[in-house]
């Protein structure tokens, strides 16, 4: 069996422990990127690499971080039926 979480904790992105990494392909588009990362205070480093197609997945996780999900408590058997009856949801509308 392959452990999946080897105990360390990775560095935030963005961070200067663990810099944003883009490329691109042209000066304009690094002077574009400079100034984003700036204006949110983001660490980064930029590559210029006309040959390679452009990648700016780490700054497109900057921009839309990952949202919590909160799941609903589940109703449990004997509690009061959500639908407002004042009956068990086991007698209600479990069915």
């Amino acid at each position: 069996m392959e452990k999946i979480f080897n105990g360390k904790k990775t560095a935030k992105l963005g961070t200067k422990k663990n810099p944003a990494l883009v490329n691109v392909q042209t000066e304009e588009r690094v002077k574009e990127l400079e100034l984003i990362f700036k204006e949110s205070g983001w660490k980064h480093t930029i590559e210029l690499k006309p040959d390679k197609p452009e990648d700016i997945t780490a700054l497109e996780i900057l921009l839309n971080p990952v949202k919590t999900k909160i799941i609903e408590k589940k109703v449990g058997r004997n509690d009061l039926c959500p639908c407002g009856s004042d009956k068990k949801y086991k007698k209600c509308c479990s069915k």
